[in-house]
């Protein structure tokens, strides 16, 4: 969501609720970061899966759940993996296909993403990175808005399945939320998957 179509309260809250899961995320031992992907890596996934689905996915920002061992998982299923790219502030991501092997580039705030080269693909799945979450769907992120944006893009396009990867104690009560923001359908974290399709 961007900050420009938010009330200064609900931006406000907001900025709480991502402060307060920042730390709450940040005190997790290193192990519970690796048991916790190793978990939901274990468990069966969530959705049917057929050979050449698009999956994007993320390469993880300081402390944020890991998603590769679930990819290389789903790899398994022979999908097809795809990582954003930030092209601009207030524009949605760009999903550029990547395969396990392939060189990656350092992007905005040092992410890693493919090559400029890579060709740029409309997923099936998104895994989405989320800093906190509630049990209707609505998530915070960092503030920008890039996958609210984007999400909302794609399902105009065609059906997707928005799916968040978090551990447990990011979950929060109540996110405030606006019509901008986009819903997550599932979320997977290392006690359970919360299907929020149908809330």
């Amino acid at each position: 969501m961007s900050i420009m179509n938010a009330t200064p309260s609900t931006e406000d809250a907001k900025a709480v609720l991502r402060r307060d899961a920042i730390a709450r995320r940040d005190a997790l031992p290193a192990v519970t970061h690796t048991t916790s992907a190793e978990i939901i890596s274990a468990r069966r996934f969530p959705l049917p899966l057929a050979p050449g689905m698009i999956v994007s996915a993320f390469m993880p920002l300081k402390n944020e759940f890991d998603p590769q061992p679930l990819m290389r998982k789903l790899a398994v299923d022979r999908v097809r993996f795809a990582l954003p790219v930030v092209i601009g502030r207030g524009k949605p991501l760009v999903m550029r296909e990547w395969a396990f092997g392939e060189p990656l580039v350092q992007g905005v705030w040092g992410i890693r993403e493919p090559a400029p080269t890579a060709a740029a693909v409309d997923p099936d799945i998104l895994l989405v990175p989320i800093v906190a979450f509630d049990r209707t769907g609505h998530r915070v992120g960092y503030g920008a808005g890039y996958y609210d944006m984007t999400i909302t893009q794609l399902r105009a396009r065609k059906a997707i399945v928005a799916v968040g990867l978090a551990f447990a104690t990011q979950e929060v009560p109540a996110v405030p939320a606006t019509p901008r923001d986009a819903r997550l359908d599932l979320v997977l974290t290392e006690r359970e998957v919360i299907d929020l399709r149908g809330r």
